[in-house]
């Protein structure tokens, strides 16, 4: 479900612009094709940015990254396994109801394809493959549970952490509103036509940013969305990987790296207490709330947002 309206090219500088991936040896058993694309020089610090629920890395306004790659950082952005153009998990099913019970009533969880911690493996795999040794960490939504999953299971790896309308698992903190719950746990399009697709993407505004939101945006990430990778089959399994990791909470709390929690005080998709509890459990950590924010990245938002991150990232040197 793409948020943001602005497409970024699926390749980094590279000889005729080839789509760089990587093989990466999942923790899993898998060998997962991950699709990445970077911005500025592998010289400079690297920023490893993960996206979240079934959001390809197009979904990173290229704009945005640019940004942080010219206040002189390295940019990596990635396609999650099961989403855009890494490897698809075809044929593995999942009944997410059973889990997603079990994990809001701390019951024992049932077997799922893959975990957040499988995820993250996934991540730090970008990083084996273009020779970095540690990075800072930055994730939205699911991408931040993914990059607090890093940042405890790959502390070595870890520079700084920056979670961002994100949260840690505990099912009492960060569900979705009603509306919003409505639309996100919806049965799929009973067709995948691309007319449908587009024309249903104005639901998504529910957890948009009140004041930017508008149907041209919707529509355009829509379009951007399904000509790259329009892989609706690989949502219940990474919606069971957030559910079936459980609570995490005592794991989050263990993170030592200089943290940075973000969040909107509009998002209606994981409302404000997922970031809060976040960065109460992390020792030193930082909370930026962010007026007039929903579940995405609005241009006008962005000087307080990247200048937040930048300042944030520049306090630890590789």
């Amino acid at each position: 479900m793409s948020l943001f309206p602005e497409v970024v090219r699926t390749a980094c500088l590279g000889k005729n612009d080839t789509v760089p991936k990587t093989t990466v040896h999942s923790s899993d058993n898998r060998s997962i094709e991950i699709e990445y694309a970077t911005f500025g020089s592998p010289s400079n610090p690297a920023i490893l940015m993960i996206m979240g629920y079934t959001a390809q890395m197009i979904v990173w306004p290229q704009a945005f990254c640019q940004i942080l790659a010219d206040a002189g950082y390295f940019v990596i952005i990635f396609d999650n396994r099961d989403c855009g153009l890494s490897t698809h998990l075809d044929g593995v099913v999942v009944d997410t109801g059973p889990i997603i019970m079990a994990a809001m009533t701390d019951q024992p969880i049932p077997p799922i394809p893959y975990s957040l911690s499988d995820m993250a493996t996934d991540a730090v795999g970008v990083l084996d493959h273009l020779g970095i040794e540690r990075a800072h960490v930055l994730g939205m939504s699911l991408g931040g549970m993914i990059a607090q999953v890093v940042a405890y299971e790959h502390r070595d790896r870890t520079m700084t952490l920056t979670s961002i309308s994100s949260q840690p698992g505990d099912p009492d903190v960060g569900q979705p509103s009603m509306d919003a719950a409505m639309v996100i746990f919806a049965d799929p399009l009973p067709t995948s036509s691309r007319e449908d697709y587009i024309a249903s993407s104005t639901q998504w505004q529910v957890w948009q940013s009140k004041k930017y939101r508008s149907d041209e945006l919707s529509y355009a990430a829509a379009a951007a969305s399904y000509d790259r990778a329009f892989y609706p089959e690989g949502a219940p399994r990474q919606l069971a990987a957030v559910y079936g990791s459980g609570r995490r909470h005592e794991q989050v709390a263990t993170i030592s790296c200089p943290t940075l929690v973000i969040h909107g005080t509009d998002d209606q998709l994981i409302v404000q207490s997922g970031s809060e509890r976040t960065a109460e459990l992390i020792q030193g950590s930082k909370l930026l709330l962010v007026d007039d924010m929903g579940h995405d990245l609005p241009q006008p938002l962005w000087p307080i947002l990247t200048g937040a991150i930048l300042e944030h990232v520049a306090q630890v040197v590789a």
